[in-house]
Order: C-alpha cells, then structure tokens, then sequence
C-alpha cells in the first residue's frame, strides 16, 4: 500500500515475493493480465497430473462436488492462464465429461420415483443441471404417457424449417 502526503509518499509491502495467497478468480485474472504479471497461478490440486492421472483411469469414481462444485466451469476459465498444461487440462476435462455423461444421463432416466440424493451427492453442479434435465425429461414423458400432459404441439423450429423449406420451393 502507499500514501501520498503533500509529495512524500510511503510505500508498505503487505506480501512478500513467492508468498502464496488464494484469491478469487476474478481478482486473478486482473492480476494476471498481459500487460502487467503480478501474480502466477498455481494449478488446485484436482487440475494437476496426479489427478488428470485418476481421471484418464475411470473419471466415474472421483466425487467431483467434493473436490469442487464448479470442476468443469472453474477448470474451463484456468485455461485463460497461459499454464504449459493447458493442452492437458482441456483435454482431462473434455474425458471426464464424456465419460461421466453417459452414466448421469442413465440414471436419470432410470430413476423414476426414486430417492436420487446418493447419486447426486457426487456429481458437479454442471452435471447435477444435465442430472435434473434428464429427470425432467423422463417424468412429462411419463406424464404424456399417461395422459396427463397438454396437447404436443410442433416446435418453432420445426415450423420454421417447414415455411423456409416452402418459400425456397416457390423462389
């Protein structure tokens, strides 16, 4: 910090160089601008080698919401940091997405009136969103099925794609 005092000034260091200190993202990125480097980024640990390593070996155990609530969010905006990983970083993410899909769409489709906490409880907020889709997916069809959902009407798109279609015909 400095204070100015008619000329003066007075400068106080509050850190040290090569002091470690957690900030907010936001803050980092201001920090880390191309311009003026005042801070380097260290990886947290679920984004470094070690890690990547479990995730390449099957991405399905690891308790993502334990670990961090925002994995693929958070490890998406660590790729802004020039990190020599980066190219590895994305592609973990990537894996770990894909391979995790497929089982949070299956067991949302799957768990019709059940308890879903357990299968939740583990899942990062992104996953826990697709989780919820699927889940409400699965119950208006199973309330169409029944009969209890309004009348099907054609999407926008659809009728769009029918009038552009129609008009490209006529020109």
């Amino acid at each position: 910090m400095c204070w100015s005092t008619s000329g003066d000034s007075l400068c106080l260091s509050l850190f040290v160089q090569g002091s470690k200190l957690e900030i907010p993202m936001w803050l980092a990125k201001g920090l880390h601008d191309s311009k003026r480097r005042l801070i380097s980024v260290e990886l947290p640990k679920i984004y470094k080698e070690a890690w990547r390593t479990v995730f390449s070996a099957d991405a399905n155990v690891v308790d993502l919401h334990k670990m961090g609530p925002y994995y693929y969010g958070f490890g998406s905006q660590l790729l802004n940091f020039d990190n020599p990983e980066n190219p590895e970083i994305a592609q973990t993410i990537l894996q770990t997405f894909i391979s995790r899909f497929r089982r949070i769409m299956d067991s949302s489709q799957n768990a019709y009136n059940e308890d879903t906490s357990s299968l939740v409880a583990r899942l990062d907020e992104l996953e826990r969103a697709l989780f919820q889709a699927g889940q409400k997916g699965l119950n208006d069809f199973q309330c169409w099925e029944k009969g209890q959902a309004s009348q099907i009407t054609v999407s926008s798109l659809v009728q769009n794609y029918g009038k552009r279609k129609f008009t490209e015909m006529d020109g």
